[in-house]
């Protein structure tokens, strides 16, 4: 029986990591191909510098299963924390994996660390229409923001929702 361990992210990581951030993104619909959020998906190197890159790995193959940068408030990946406050970004999850706690497993470690880094709360943002995120975010406690919903292009709306540790 295979078993889900999350670790930092590897440079030979991070191919795979933007494959299956696309490919993610694409199969509950919020990009398709030619979107321009996809050249940020697939740059993986400018997130594992700007934040701490995690992955769920499939123990024993060692298979990346999915990704999550995670962030301090006011540093350059950052866009809705406020001080005192971690943020997890681009959470993604290879399609065939899905459904098997990886999600789940990713934002866990985001919480831990950011416990471990003396934070109050986690945020995150969430598509309006991501409605299986939306229900793993609330079984683990997180609850909206309505003051921290945003959009950063036209027809892409991005609910804020924060947990409080």
């Amino acid at each position: 029986m295979s078993e889900i361990v999350v670790r930092a992210a590897v440079p030979a990581d991070l191919d795979e990591i933007g494959e299956l951030s696309v490919a993610a993104y694409r199969g509950d619909g919020q990009t398709r191909e030619g979107h321009p959020y996809e050249t940020r998906l697939r740059d993986v190197g400018a997130r594992a510098e700007q934040g701490t890159l995690l992955v769920a790995v499939d123990e024993p193959t060692g298979r990346v299963l999915g990704s999550v940068a995670f962030t301090l408030a006011g540093t350059p990946l950052a866009e809705m924390s406020r001080p005192g406050e971690a943020e997890f970004r681009m959470l993604a999850v290879a399609p065939s994996a899905q459904g098997r706690g990886v999600g789940e497993a990713l934002v866990r470690a985001c919480m831990d660390r950011a416990a471990a880094a003396g934070c109050s709360a986690v945020v995150i943002c969430v598509r309006d229409f991501a409605l299986d995120a939306q229900r793993l975010y609330r079984r683990l406690g997180f609850e909206r923001c309505p003051e921290r919903d945003w959009s950063p292009m036209p027809g892409v709306v991005l609910l804020g929702l924060r947990h409080p540790l």
